[in-house]
């Protein structure tokens, strides 16, 4: 007996011979199974008739089919039925996925890798059959020329089926011969891997002409297997097809699967989008059911490969190409809660392009037809803007506003069925205010008082205010929405969330509040008595206790606070800041439409008026007073009030009808132009002043600051 070499007693040693042997042996039952198939085809009218009697289903041919009992054909075996245990699977909140489960979930998706090559042989077999059915039909003329005339006149569809096929297997002859010799090597050992084919850009671009020119499924599948061994392509344990020892390949290669894998699946199995922007799911036909492990496959592995991108270019790219996938992969909840909890996370960890690119991906999950996936989209969504949320500064914030707005859109697809979830969580905000003002402890106020609470009351002013806009009501014929009725309730736990803690401290986290109350008044023209929580705020910082101290400390940005720090507290900056401040958001509060614009405007102002002159008055007569700056901010805001008071008064005169007469007041109210008035334009000055300071802050925090530059 020959001696072993000593590369193979090597190999045996490392254990690794075992996993080799099985794994080819069982590559090799899969090649039976479809040898067997092909032979089954040409043996016998049993499974002859057996194979016309399913095309018959699929097809919908009138003809009656011939019994094949006790025959059970390979295609069911095939089918990828197996799958159904997957597809029914309920989807778990974010925040509630243990790492058991997660662990779980990367079993389940390597076991389902390790047999994907095996799998893909039913494109194979989907070739094959279409060669044998145009036999059969050419075949048809001579046998049964009167059926086939009738196949002629009503039927064309059948007798053209698969003609171009015949040229994709002609196109195809090289590809297969390239890749004869690497078939068997698919689940090959770690051992094996320097005898791997190596994938060329010749390779590549065979398959990308075959796709491009006849829509190829083979070539569609040489290319997947590819594209899984470049996504595993370092880890230990994966059964590869190719070896890519070339970074340019490499780009090419996943940059072309991408790409060409949308073209194709549209090409074969194409999905209907309805007119509300929803999709329906391709129908259960024989090429959707030969495909659909590929797709899977390839939609696993797109996934696997996203947390190995380290360009955002190239994230960008496969979040586009794959959302384009996901009508295909609707119907395994496993593969949607995979894709959803990736793209959430890069939802609201990347840069602007990805998130973008992440929101885009997400509001295609969003677009389906699936109620259950629509919900599942929701909750997932509001669950991880709350989790970004917690910490804001300068830095963050914008990335905040970003989440927060494009969230919003997809809470304003489907008004019906965010209403449910919009119900809970402004419920939820209701209940940590009520236990706040029971226990009303330092702890019990922190449940309140901080940044989540504050994002979450400013993030539905913003769905509330996007779903119910004046605008959007008249492009939906008048009909309002359903989330309407929700514009109450968060005003009140708003204006209760202002009443809890009337400290100096606390002056920021109103203001915060306001801001979000003054945006839904906008947005949905409706009144909401803002003064009486402002105008506090305002004659304590004129009237204050002790006289302001100075400091050379920076002014505070009340956008980026909830909490004034310690060292700002009865400090002169801190005084200036804070009156100007709220100077500014009584403002857009009085020259805003439900204020501005109404009919009893001059009469709404009297109450104000009142109180802002006579705060002004004693801070004048105080020998602790405020500075002449604060004063002078509170004194021109009063100056256009009293304009703009005249100013309706003016536009009134000639008014005939009566308080009472209510459409006569809407449709006067409706043609006031609250943009020409005082208060609009000074609203307007004040609005470029502050984006011009905002500019300039976010220039010198840049370090691009023209004074700092040599």
């Amino acid at each position: 007996m020959a001696k072993a070499a000593k590369s193979t007693r090597k190999f045996a040693a490392s254990g690794r011979l075992k996993k080799t042997i099985q794994s080819r042996k069982k590559h090799q039952q899969v090649l039976k199974k479809v040898a067997g198939r092909r032979g089954a085809k040409g043996k016998g009218n049993r499974s002859g008739d057996a194979q016309e009697n399913d095309e018959d289903e699929e097809e919908g041919e009138g003809r009656k089919a011939k019994s094949a009992k006790g025959v059970k054909s390979v295609d069911d075996f095939l089918g990828a039925g197996f799958m159904e245990s997957d597809e029914d699977e309920d989807m778990q909140p974010v925040d509630q996925l243990s790492s058991d489960e997660d662990q779980e979930e990367d079993d389940e998706n390597e076991n389902e890798d390790e047999d994907d090559d095996g799998s893909f042989s039913d494109i194979d077999s989907l070739a094959d059959e279409t060669k044998t059915h145009l036999q059969d039909l050419s075949s048809l003329a001579q046998k049964d020329p009167e059926f086939y005339k009738y196949l002629q006149e009503n039927d064309r569809e059948l007798l053209e089926f698969g003609a171009h096929a015949q040229d994709q297997d002609q196109d195809q002859d090289e590809d297969e011969d390239e890749d004869e010799g690497f078939d068997m090597d698919v689940d090959a050992g770690e051992g094996e891997e320097d005898r791997l084919p190596v994938l060329s850009g010749d390779i590549l671009r065979g398959w990308q002409k075959a796709i491009l020119e006849h829509r190829s499924l083979r070539a569609l599948r040489k290319l997947l297997i590819a594209f899984r061994s470049a996504a595993h392509m370092n880890e230990d344990g994966q059964a590869l097809a190719w070896n890519i020892d070339s970074s340019a390949v490499y780009n090419k290669l996943i940059t072309t699967a991408f790409k060409y894998t949308p073209i194709v699946l549209d090409h074969h199995i194409p999905y209907k989008t309805l007119s509300n922007g929803k999709f329906k799911p391709p129908t259960q036909t024989r090429t959707q059911k030969a495909l659909q492990k590929l797709i899977l496959s390839y939609f696993h592995n797109t996934i696997h490969i996203l947390s190995q991108l380290t360009e955002a270019k190239m994230v960008v790219l496969a979040l586009g190409e794959s959302a384009r996938v996901v009508p295909y992969v609707v119907g395994s909840r496993k593969a949607v809660r995979a894709y959803l909890k990736k793209c959430l996370e890069l939802w609201s960890s990347g840069e602007d392009s990805v998130r973008i690119a992440a929101f885009l991906a997400i509001r295609k999950l969003a677009s389906s037809t699936d109620e259950s996936i629509m919900d599942m989209v929701l909750k997932n969504t509001y669950l991880t803007l709350i989790r970004s949320s917690k910490s804001t500064s300068a830095h963050t914030l914008p990335s905040i506003n970003l989440m927060k707005n494009s969230a919003s859109e997809i809470f304003c697809l489907d008004h019906a069925a965010a209403y449910q979830h919009a119900f809970g969580y402004i419920r939820q905000l209701a209940i940590h205010l009520r236990n706040s003002m029971k226990v009303k402890t330092k702890e019990a106020y922190k449940q309140v008082y901080n940044w989540q609470y504050a994002h979450c009351v400013d993030f539905w002013a913003i769905v509330l205010a996007r779903a119910c806009d004046s605008q959007a009501l008249v492009e939906r014929g008048g009909e309002e929405s359903e989330l309407k009725p929700l514009v109450y309730p968060l005003v009140q736990v708003s204006l209760g969330a202002i009443k809890l803690i009337s400290n100096s401290r606390s002056y920021p986290f109103h203001l915060q509040i306001v801001r979000s109350l003054l945006h839904l008044t906008r947005h949905v023209q409706v009144y909401i008595p803002i003064p009486p929580y402002i105008l506090p705020i305002l004659t304590s910082t004129l009237n204050p206790s002790t006289r302001p101290k100075s400091s050379t400390l920076r002014p505070l940005d009340f956008e980026v606070q909830i909490r004034t720090p310690q060292q700002y507290l009865k400090t002169r900056v801190y005084t200036e800041g804070l009156v100007e401040e709220t100077a500014y958001l009584l403002a857009e509060w009085l020259g805003s439409k439900p204020v501005q614009g109404s009919v009893a405007f001059p009469e709404l102002v009297v109450p104000l008026v009142v109180v802002l002159r006579k705060a002004i008055k004693a801070a004048k007569s105080s020998g602790k007073n405020a500075s002449g700056k604060d004063v002078g901010v509170v004194k021109g805001l009063l100056e256009r009030v009293e304009e703009s008071s005249s100013w309706v008064e003016q536009r009134r005169k000639g008014v005939t009808f009566t308080p009472g007469m209510l459409a006569e007041v809407e449709d006067w109210e409706s043609r006031v132009k609250v943009e020409e008035s005082p208060l609009g334009k000074y609203i307007r000055v004040q609005r470029k002043t502050r984006e011009k300071r905002r500019l300039l802050v976010e220039k010198a925090r840049e370090g691009e600051d023209e004074i700092l530059e040599d």
